[in-house]
Parts: C-alpha cells; structure tokens; sequence
C-alpha cells in the first residue's frame, strides 16, 4: 500500500500515472510480468519508459551494490552465526537462502538483470553477452554473497529476454530462443493467455480475494455453476472421508487405488444416466481423450464424426485415435447427414458432439443425431459436461432434459426409459469439476464398452487416482442434485434476468437457449482490456476468451450467472459492463448490426426460446433472486439422502439441536398443511398423499446456511 500511496505523489507529472486508476496500479503492481518473473507488470511497464527505464535500472544497481558494500563490512561474521550458518568449503543454496544479505542481494540482482533486458527489449542490436549484475557486484567480504554471485548465468540480450540453459557452443540449438519466439507471437497477435490470481472463498460465494487477501471481488465466470464446491453436505462429507482415509488415493486404480469410494461414485453416475456402468478419470479432458483414443484405435476402420465446435479434448482423442475423421459443420443435420452417407452402413462410425457448447451458448440437435445414427449405423458419443447437474430434473443433462415428464415420474430407479433420449445415447461423458463443483470427470455407458475402457485406456490405467475426500465430495454433490431441483432452476431464473437486461441496454450476448451468457466483444486486445477494467475499477472478475478457444475476431466476455448471486450483485455487473462497453466504445448489438452481423449477434436471431420452460422452473416452486444479506438454501432432504448413503462407509452422523427442531418444525408445517388442503376438499375426495420425491413437491423443504 505504500508503494501506491508514493505513486500518486507523482500523478500531475507522470502522463501514465495521472490516466491511470490507482486500482489499475494497484492491479498492475501485484501481477507477476509473464516475461520478467522477478518484477510485476507495472515495473515492466515503467522500464519501457524513457525516462522512468534508465533511473530504475540505475536505481536497481544502486541497490546491488549496496547489498555488495554490506557484504564487505566488519561484523559480517557475527551476522552470520547469529542466522546459524558457517562459511566452509562449500556453500549451499540453504547458506546462500539463510544468508540475509546474500539472499536479499541475488533477488535484486536478478531484478536488475530483468529490469536491464526489459528496458532493452527492443532494441534488436544488443546482442552481446554481457556479466550479470550479480556477478559485476561481487563483493569479496561474504562467502555466501560471492557463491551466489557465482551461480548467476550470464545474460544475453536481444529481442527477448535469453537464459542459458543450454551448453554455450555455437552449434547448439537455441532452446530457449525458440521458446521466447513462441511467446512473443502470442503477445503480438494478443492472444496470450493471463492468469489472474483468483482465490474464492468458500464462506463468501460468489466473493473471492485476488493475490492481497484484503482485496474482494466478486466472481462472474467460475464454471462452479450451483455453487456446489461450498455445499454444506458436500463438505462435511469431504471432512468425515478425509479422517477416516487420508489425503491421498495411494495408487492408481489398479495399485492400491481403487476404494469403495471410487466405486460407489461409479455406480451413482451410472444410475444418475440410467446407464449400466460408468467410469470415473481425474478430469472429463481425460475422460473423453481416453476413450474416443481407445476406442477410435480398437473399432476396425472406424470413421468419426465430430462437430467443428467440439471441445479440444475431443479433438485430441479423436486425432490420438488415429481413426479416419469427418468434420461436420456446428449443428448442421444436413452436412451430418451427408457425410454419413458416403460410407457403408456396416462401416464402424462414431458421431461425437455436445449438448451444450460452452462458448456460444448452443445446443445440439440430440434426438434428431440418434435418428441419423439409428439410420446409418453409428454410435453416439454425447458430452454433457455443460449439462450435468444443470438440465433434466435429476441433473443428468440435457438428454434427460428432453424427455422431463417421463424421467421425472421414474424417480430415482436406476433402470432405462426405453427409447428416450438419453437411452438411445451410446455413451456419455461428464464432469464433476464444474455443476458438481469439485474435481473428476467420467464415462458411462453399457458394462462391456465401460470395461473394455478400463481394460486399454492408458488415461485410465497408468494415473493416480482421485484422492478417496474428493471422490466422495463429488457423489454427494450428485446425490444431492439428483433430489433437489431448486439450485438449477434459481440459476435459470437468474440468467433470464441477466440477459434480459444485457438486451435492454444493447450489449450485445451471443443467442443461446443455455445457460451460457457470452458477452461479444470481438477483438482480442479489447477483450482485455475489457477484462482488466471490471476487475480493477469495478471487482468484477470475468475472463475474456479468445482464440484458439473461439475463433478469431468473435473474443467475448463469459459471464457465468449462478443460483448465488444476488439482486445487487446483478445490478453492480449490469452497470459496469455498459460502463466499460461505454468508456472502451466496444460495438454493440446495433452496431454490430450495421456491421452485417457476427457471432449470431446482430442479425435477429437474438430472441432465442430458453431450454427451460417456466413449467419446468416452477417444479421448484417459484425461485426467487437472493438479496444481499439473504441466507442460500440448502434442501434439508436432500441433506438426508446423502448423509444416509455413506453410513455405511462414514457411520451415522449426529444431528445437531439445530437440525432436530427444523427437521420436527418441519413435519409439523407439512402435516398442518396438508390437514388444511383435505378440509377444503369436498368428503368424497381423498387428503392427498405427502410426495416423498421432493421434486414432486411445489416447494423443496430448506433450511438457511450462510451464503
């Protein structure tokens, strides 16, 4: 904080200082420069200053020096021992660390060293090798200082910054020219990738501190979409399987790591698809490289059909497989169609795409790829990553979604709905990282596909598995969204909102009928711009995406709305981002209308019908936006249900005074109810029955818990 308050001495005579935010400095001074680890971004910025560059690196051999002329005086040696260490023959890295001046002075050595080639960065003539500022500082009245002095490599400057970690011969290759090569081609086209330091906090959700813990924001783009990685029953049951089982896994599956906890989630996922067995893989990444690269490799002249926006993790398993491929164009029935056509119906062929896309918000044509699959000979492969714990009133997704009555009268049985939607898909994959909010990814599918994948998978065989804490995190959060439908439902109703009001103020969202909220921008550099401007000026977190993971010239801001964002925190995101679309003079939807259109945006295709039908959301009763200060609900029988499933593994827990008298509160409540329902009744009709399937229920019993 010091550091910033000096800085705004200098605002009236600085140009950049005096058009820049004191947040955006702040911002700027705790983000490490991806280029020059030892300096943040906004010394990075100052060294290509022409007049604040040459006073830094004056500056920071200035205080090289100093940390030579300590070195060298008198009562070194007392300093020394007082800090435990002996000078001897040989110094360590643990002497140099624990020296304090040696320690101090070869980080800002190193400083000066990144400060020096930064502020030469560009100017391709400086070529020559030259001493490190370590090495010219030297002084002779440490041991320590001279060892780590020593141990400094020498620096080449040139375009980009060079370390020598290669032999310094002539012919050798240049590795690490290579690597600063590649880099400086991300920064160019402005498609490199920062990392913010985002740190949410599971008592605050959706808040997070970045990289100062005093520093709040709020989180609008984490992919934790119900809020499930700060469940109650999720983590006390996290808790109770940490004591009893460790931290880790101890093996993989086949070594020591295949637990009751691990098969146990297995058979929940397999239930939750009504599938006969399902697999569980550290990530759905791996799931899905895994088993389209086995399978692929094992089918004899398989074809694939993979939609162009298939994930990446598609992609690479399919090329992994080595099998023949057909791209067909996103969500083109025809263009399927007609590629199918091309090969024999006894041909081997997997036609592999998405249920929701998670960039652009769209939805594949499920049912009607069953009946081109049917027709042809072909498997389904269907990613439900997006989907799961979001869509149907179990959270299977989007399959089961299509098909909401039926699954819904079948409860929780784990047997097939004969030629529904989700029956007719030969395998499915998901995620447990994201609606689940924890970690793991899976496969399911009939029992001989799962154990042939079990069987020749590298992905699945040769990895540790899931730690026993995070596996059964993970079945309860399925459990627990497999009896309450009232976190999805809240989350549509929010999203509704958001987009509704992006429209009223012309900022421009790709149409979807998802969840997925893709604000357009449409140029990188602005994208981040974009980006930087919520998080500093407003403490608004949302990530920007560009290319490759949407395609160039269509970059966007995902907002992701969840269940626990509140009416004020909508209200804060809608005025920042028309402040920021305001202030960078980002394109809008009547611009971009002008413009021909992009991304869908701006050629009337915005009103798109949602997936979720109000009939569907009211199941839930009638959710409503949280107000700040409001309690988050948590589904007392939901709560009960994943309680009783790992009693045989955790025991039985003790409930507390607390959840005693709700519990009895309310029986009292539902039985005084329902007495009042049969009064009013005519005497020939029956008191209607209490629902035990709470999705049934027009309300979910709940109980308050901190947000």
């Amino acid at each position: 904080m010091e550091k910033f308050s000096s800085l705004t001495r200098f605002k009236s005579s600085c140009p950049f200082l005096g058009g820049t935010k004191t947040s955006t400095l702040r911002a700027l001074g705790s983000a490490i420069s991806p280029r020059f680890p030892s300096i943040s971004q906004l010394t990075e910025r100052a060294a290509s200053c022409p007049i604040m560059g040459p006073a830094l690196v004056m500056r920071s051999t200035q205080m090289v020096a100093g940390y030579a002329s300590v070195a060298g005086q008198a009562d070194v040696q007392n300093i020394h021992h007082s800090k435990g260490i002996f000078p001897g023959t040989s110094v360590s890295e643990a002497d140099i660390s624990k020296c304090p001046h040696a320690s101090a002075a070869r980080a800002a050595a190193r400083m000066a060293d990144d400060l020096a080639a930064a502020s030469t960065a560009k100017a391709p003539e400086a070529k020559k090798e030259v001493p490190s500022t370590a090495q010219r500082a030297a002084a002779a009245g440490c041991p320590f200082y001279k060892a780590a002095a020593a141990k400094e490599q020498p620096v080449k400057l040139s375009e980009v910054t060079e370390t020598q970690t290669t032999p310094a011969t002539s012919d050798a290759y240049k590795y690490d020219k290579f690597y600063a090569a590649e880099l400086e081609k991300k920064h160019k086209d402005q498609s490199y990738r920062y990392f913010n330091n985002i740190n949410r906090l599971a008592t605050k959700f959706p808040i997070a501190h970045t990289a100062s813990v005093k520093e709040e924001v709020q989180v609008w783009c984490a992919n934790d979409y119900l809020g499930m990685g700060n469940n109650p029953v999720v983590l006390e049951t996290m808790h109770r399987a940490l004591d009893k089982y460790g931290a880790g896994a101890g093996g993989t599956r086949n070594i020591a790591g295949n637990s009751a906890m691990h098969l146990g989630l297995e058979r929940e996922l397999a239930t939750l698809h009504r599938k006969e067995s399902a697999l569980v893989f550290s990530s759905c990444y791996v799931a899905n490289d895994a088993t389209l690269s086995t399978l692929g490799s094992k089918l004899p002249g398989c074809v694939y059909f993979s939609d162009a926006s298939n994930h990446a993790s598609m992609i690479q398993g399919i090329r992994h497989s080595g099998a023949k491929k057909e791209i067909f164009k996103h969500n083109d029935l025809d263009d399927l169609e007609a590629k199918l056509k091309k090969y024999p119906k006894d041909t081997p062929k997997i036609i592999a795409f998405e249920s929701v896309y998670s960039m652009c918000g769209s939805i594949g044509p499920i049912k009607e790829i069953c009946d081109l699959a049917k027709k042809y000979g072909a498997l389904t492969f269907l990613d439900e990553v997006h989907a799961v714990g979001l869509y149907g009133p179990r959270g299977a997704g989007v399959a089961e979604h299509l098909d909401w009555e039926s699954h819904q009268m079948a409860g929780q049985t784990s047997e097939p709905i004969k030629d529904s939607v989700m029956d007719r898909i030969d395998m499915i994959t998901g995620t447990l990282g994201k609606a689940y909010g924890t970690v793991g990814g899976y496969v399911a599918g009939s029992r001989n596909f799962i154990d042939m994948i079990r069987s020749y998978a590298p992905g699945f065989i040769f990895t540790t598995s899931l730690p026993p804490a995070t596996v059964a995190g993970a079945r309860a959060s399925v459990i627990y969204q497999k009896h309450h439908v009232g976190d999805r439902a809240l989350k549509q109703v929010n999203v509704r909102t958001v987009k509704e009001r992006f429209a009223a103020l012309d900022i421009p969202v790709v149409p979807g009928p998802s969840h997925i909220v893709p604000v357009l921008v449409g140029d990188a550099g602005l994208a981040k711009v974009a980006s930087d401007k919520l998080l500093c000026e407003h403490g608004i977190y949302v990530q920007a995406i560009n290319f490759p993971t949407v395609a160039v010239g269509e970059e966007r801001l995902r907002v992701t709305v969840t269940p626990r964002h509140t009416a004020e925190q909508i209200d804060g995101l809608i005025t920042a981002m028309d402040t920021v679309f305001t202030e960078l003079k980002i394109n809008r939807i009547s611009d971009w209308a002008k413009l021909g259109g992009r991304a869908n945006v701006g050629i009337g295709k915005e009103n798109v019908e949602p997936i979720w039908s109000n009939a569907q959301i009211n199941t839930a009763g009638q959710p409503q936006t949280l107000h700040d200060g409001d309690m988050a609900l948590v589904d007392v029988h939901a709560v009960q249900v994943v309680r009783k499933s790992f009693e045989d593994l955790l025991g039985p827990i003790e409930l507390s005074e607390t959840e005693t008298i709700q519990m009895k509160v309310e029986a009292v409540l539902m039985t005084g109810a329902v007495e009042h329902i049969a009064g009013a009744l005519p005497k020939k009709v029956k008191a209607p029955r209490v629902p035990v399937n709470p999705i049934d229920m027009p309300v979910a019993p709940t109980v308050a818990v901190s947000a």
